[in-house]
């Protein structure tokens, strides 16, 4: 390293002192940081004010509840422990999943109404994945109206908040997640989705103004399961005093891990080498898992449009859905990686050191200090004195899982036939769940008469207003998939501005996921 620096240090005084040098700087560098200061000012215009002292106090709610039982989860959104502005009114606390009077079960909420008058008829309901992650790290850190995301130095308004859209209900589900109270007790995401049902039905009795609204269901990752099970168990059990038209999910479990992580893992490191920068030997060894295993040419034979039948499982699974252990190719990569990078992050792997902390801790940072863990916090929102996690360190789930079938060979189709609209969204830059693993998942599904797409997902056919092209999109029979360039695993978080215009389109107020040139 010293003789690096030497000779770095005879060179730079060579450069001072050369005919080169005394004729200007390097123009192309200077450019370079010209362009840097000017992106920094676009980034300022871009964000708009956002000084505590030039944020303006919320106007009066654009909803209120007669019964006297809401004013118990009535939240001041003057008063939330480090938020230095006026968030607006909001309801949450512990709410039972069911009418017995001995119920110990309860789900945790928070109710945020829309902060635009001409929104008032939409209620979105939100959950993590996980299973058994917190959706208050979707509130806090994904599309809520108060942003505290990793390496922010304090809360600050969202501008991208699902609550310009919608009013949103965020819940902390199954039970055993986040502030939820009961014991585990359920096997599948039919007995999950009863639970949920079982909430709303309490919620509304106690915020009855919601009732008769549009009704939409979103989430991301293990949601891939909760989501398409909740929405089917409504459409299927009518009686809930909502009308549900849709749902959204992002980089979601769609069908198992030898589909979402095995086949599609070494075509993406491969795709993304100067992240994945490993030795000629370890590639080698890469190469023949997947070309014994039958990964290799799998992308190329199955994934087509339309497909040519139902896809089969590869060689790698011997005829089960389980991949053998020396047929595991995503974990050894995942593994390599972390050795490189050592701030290497599966949910978006264009990360590089330093590592940005988190107020949340996982799956950022491992410090002790953790938001929903104080107790001023907790009374705010009038959260138990518990320890939360943002994901559960226990099964939400009895002893053997969660026995459900994945939604696309399962309740999706329903749900797409069903809905208004369904939208899918993926992040290119997501390692535990593969985009390409998402699109072998809705080509194995039949909906609405047909198998998969039938024409190509066309490249570049996604755009954002004043950016451009910002990814990939298609549509057929009811179901809208939507790649994002830039955005790893939780896609409001990564790419808000992206994920606000899918929503939007899905809730009917634009007629394209696509939010302009």
């Amino acid at each position: 390293m010293r003789r690096f620096v030497f000779s770095l240090a005879v060179l730079c005084a060579y450069a001072v002192n050369s005919t080169f040098a005394l004729g200007g700087a390097m123009p192309g560098l200077e450019e370079a940081m010209d362009i840097q200061r000017e992106q920094l000012d676009r980034l300022h215009d871009f964000l708009g004010p956002n000084e505590p002292s030039s944020i303006p106090k919320r106007q009066a709610s654009t909803i209120t509840f007669s019964n006297p039982a809401a004013e118990q989860f009535f939240v001041d959104g003057t008063t939330i422990p480090d938020v230095n502005f006026d968030a607006g009114p909001s309801w949450s606390g512990l709410m039972p999943i069911s009418g017995n009077a001995n119920e110990t079960r309860k789900l945790f909420f928070w109710f945020w109404p829309t902060n635009n008058a001409s929104n008032v008829d939409d209620l979105l309901f939100w959950t993590n994945g996980g299973p058994g992650c917190s959706s208050l790290e979707g509130f806090l850190q994904e599309n809520g109206p108060i942003s505290w995301s990793w390496g922010q130095a304090e809360p600050t308004p969202n501008m991208w908040s699902w609550t310009n859209l919608s009013n949103v209900l965020w819940v902390e589900q199954p039970v055993g997640t986040g502030f939820s109270q009961g014991t585990p007790n359920i096997s599948n995401d039919d007995q999950l989705a009863a639970e949920v049902m079982g909430f709303l039905e309490q919620f509304l009795k106690v915020f009855s103004e919601l009732k008769g609204k549009n009704f939409w269901v979103s989430g991301e990752s293990y949601a891939g399961f909760y989501v398409p099970y909740i929405a089917n168990w409504i459409y299927e059990n009518r009686g809930l005093d909502l009308n549900l038209k849709g749902i959204w999910i992002a980089d979601p479990s769609l069908s198992y891990d030898v589909v979402q992580q095995e086949i599609p893992a070494l075509r993406f490191a491969q795709a993304n080498q100067n992240l994945f920068p490993f030795n000629s030997s370890f590639r080698a060894e890469l190469q023949n898992i997947s070309d014994t295993c039958g990964y290799t040419d799998y992308l190329d034979d199955f994934l087509t449009y339309p497909p040519k039948g139902q896809l089969p499982l590869p060689v790698g699974t011997n005829g089960t859905f389980s991949v053998t252990p020396a047929c595991r190719i995503h974990s050894p990569i995942q593994r390599a990686i972390g050795v490189l990078n050592p701030v290497f992050d599966v949910y978006r792997v264009s990360d590089t050191w330093p590592n940005l902390w988190s107020v949340l801790g996982f799956p950022r940072s491992t410090q002790e200090f953790i938001y929903f863990n104080r107790t001023d916090v907790q009374d705010a929102i009038h959260a138990p004195h518990i320890v939360w996690n943002a994901c559960a360190t226990e099964s939400v789930y009895l002893p053997g899982g969660d026995q459900s079938i994945p939604s696309t060979l399962s309740v999706l189709p329903n749900v797409i036939e069903k809905s208004e609209r369904v939208v899918i969204v993926h992040g290119l830059a997501d390692f535990i769940l593969v985009a390409e693993g998402t699109r072998i998942a809705i080509q194995n599904m039949t909906w609405n008469g047909l198998q998969g797409f039938q024409t190509p997902i066309e490249p570049e056919t996604f755009t954002v207003k004043n950016m451009g092209v910002y990814g990939n999109t298609h549509t057929e029979r009811g179901l809208t998939f939507v790649e994002f360039y830039f955005s790893g695993h939780m896609t409001p978080q990564f790419v808000p501005w992206a994920a606000f215009s899918t929503l939007s389109f899905l809730l009917g107020k634009q007629d394209s996921p696509s939010s302009g040139p």
